[in-house]
C-alpha cells in the first residue's frame, strides 16, 4: 500500500468568506459581537482541524468596528495552520485567523494562499 501523508498535518494558508449574518440570526443584540467571535473560532476549528485557534487583533477590531449590535454581515478571513513552536504544547499545530486585505465578496471562492 502507498503510505499517505495526512493533509491535515501540513502548514497551509487559506482565505474564506464567512457569512456572519445567518449565524447571528435571532441573537440578542448585546451578545452579537461576542457570539460572532465564537462562531469564527468554531469555523476555523472545523476548516483547519485544529483545537487551538488564535485570533488576530485586527480581526477582533473588524468584528467590533460597528459596535456590539451591528456586526458586519460578511467577513473575508485568512486562516493559517502553523506549527506550534512551544515544546510543552498539547497540539502540534494551531490556527491563526486574521482579516483578509481584500474585503470584496463578489465572485470570490475559498482560495489557498501561496506562502
Amino acid at each position: 500500500m502507498v503510505d499517505k501523508k495526512s493533509r491535515s498535518k501540513d502548514a497551509v494558508t487559506r482565505e474564506y468568506t464567512i457569512n456572519l449574518h445567518k449565524k447571528l440570526h435571532n441573537k440578542c443584540f448585546k451578545k452579537r459581537a461576542p457570539f460572532a467571535v465564537k462562531e469564527i473560532r468554531k469555523f476555523a476549528k472545523k476548516m483547519m482541524h485544529t483545537n487551538d485557534v488564535r485570533l488576530d487583533v485586527k480581526l477582533n477590531k473588524a468584528v467590533w468596528s460597528r459596535g456590539v449590535r451591528n456586526v458586519p454581515d460578511r467577513l473575508r478571513i485568512q486562516i493559517s495552520r502553523r506549527r506550534n513552536d512551544d515544546e510543552d504544547a498539547k497540539e502540534e499545530l494551531y490556527s491563526y485567523v486574521t482579516v483578509a486585505e481584500d474585503q470584496t465578496f463578489k465572485g470570490k471562492t475559498n482560495i489557498t494562499v501561496e506562502n
